[in-house]
Order: structure tokens, then C-alpha cells, then sequence
């Protein structure tokens, strides 16, 4: 599963349904697919979002096998976070489906 986040400020995030959901629960929001959060209430999802991201010192999982390293948390979060703050600054909505 693929999950799109929008916004009429930034260009659409596309993340797999995993990491999507991870990013919604560390919001404070509910894992449902589709959804949204109002322009009111978006200034705080990203503060959420900013500080579990700061919070997770959980260094990725290698696999010694893999010819590349895993992406972090921190690294998957970084598009998700400029579209919130491009959608907080222009108080629009964020809807992913």
C-alpha cells in the first residue's frame, strides 16, 4: 500500500503504507487511510511530528547482507515535515489517501 499526503501548497508526498501510518501515529493521529487534519490543527501535527522525530534516537536497522544501508526515520520524516510546515505557513489542510 502507498500512501499520498496533499496539500494545496507543496507537491504530494508519496510513502509506503508503513512508514506513512508511523508518521500518522506520531502526529497523535489516528492510522486511518484516507484522511485529514484541518489548517487549525496542522501547526500542531507538525509539532508532534518534529518532536517524536527528535525524540527517536533508534539508530536503523542493517542488514548485513543488504548492498545498502537502511533509511532512518529521521530521513523517511524530512519531505513529510516540509509539507506540514509549507500547509502550517499557508494555513491549508493536509489530506493523504
Amino acid at each position: 500500500m502507498l500512501v499520498t499526503f496533499t496539500t494545496d501548497t507543496y507537491a504530494d508526498i508519496t510513502m509506503f503504507g508503513d512508514i506513512a501510518l508511523a508518521m500518522l501515529k506520531k502526529m497523535g493521529h489516528s492510522a486511518t487511510v484516507p484522511g485529514a487534519i484541518l489548517a487549525a490543527d496542522v501547526p500542531a501535527a507538525l509539532s508532534q511530528l518534529t518532536a517524536a522525530i527528535d525524540a527517536d534516537t533508534t539508530p536503523p536497522v542493517t542488514d548485513q547482507d543488504a548492498e545498502e544501508p537502511e533509511v532512518s526515520m529521521t530521513n523517511r520524516a524530512l519531505p513529510l515535515i516540509e509539507l506540514f510546515a509549507a500547509a502550517a505557513k499557508a494555513k491549508s489542510n493536509v489530506m493523504w489517501e
